[in-house]
């Protein structure tokens, strides 16, 4: 199906990042260069979050000693596919992602202040906005000419205990990249038409 881009993205473009994009359930044995890794976060970091606060940071999973430490905390269905993917993504927010505002927000520096005191805006906050960015994360990796197979099937006491102990990052989502394998995708799943989900007003 075609689906117009009313002067935007190229037919092309457009199918790389939306309607040909299918989730990668396994992956060839191509590699993933720290560069195409580091290439996917250049794109990541131009994501809209509120008081441009930017809440989700990334590990990205490289070694076997790594991987296999990862795969225990994932669950059973989604263990195969990380096994083959040459690079996996740990997604987290940072739980003190206020801290940077007087970088990040420098015209309103008080506002760090504003979280500081509010724990529940605080932690709704990054919530919200680091899933925004994980949205984000995802098109990134397409538009690298890679394929993303987001996980939330895995055990977050697990790895934030085995990753992220000492720091103040939590896990939120994980993503095997790379290069699609044999029959990585299962028959395409229907989506809501239009006149199902929008309105006008």
């Amino acid at each position: 199906m075609t689906i117009p881009t009313v002067g935007g993205l190229d037919e092309q473009a457009a199918s790389v990042l939306f309607s040909g994009a299918r989730t990668a359930n396994s992956f060839a044995s191509t590699p993933v260069s720290d560069e195409e890794l580091a290439a996917i976060w250049q794109h990541t970091r131009w994501a809209p979050t509120a008081a441009n606060c930017q809440p989700m940071r990334v590990l990205f999973i490289r070694t076997a000693e790594a991987r296999q430490r990862l795969i225990p905390h994932l669950d059973e269905g989604n263990q195969g596919k990380t096994r083959s993917a040459p690079a996996t993504a740990i997604l987290a927010l940072d739980t003190e992602f206020h801290q940077r505002l007087p970088q990040l927000l420098p015209f309103r520096p008080e506002m760090r202040e504003v979280f500081e005191t509010n724990e529940e805006l605080r932690t709704e906050t990054a919530r919200f906005n680091a899933a925004l960015q994980a949205g984000y994360f995802i098109l990134a990796v397409r538009a690298c000419g890679l394929a993303a197979g987001p996980m939330a099937g895995f055990d977050n006491n697990g790895i934030d205990a085995d990753f992220f102990v000492g720091t103040t990052w939590r896990s939120i989502l994980v993503v095997n990249i790379g290069h699609a394998g044999p029959n990585p995708s299962f028959e395409r799943l229907p989506r809501i038409d239009l006149h199902e989900a929008i309105d006008w007003a």
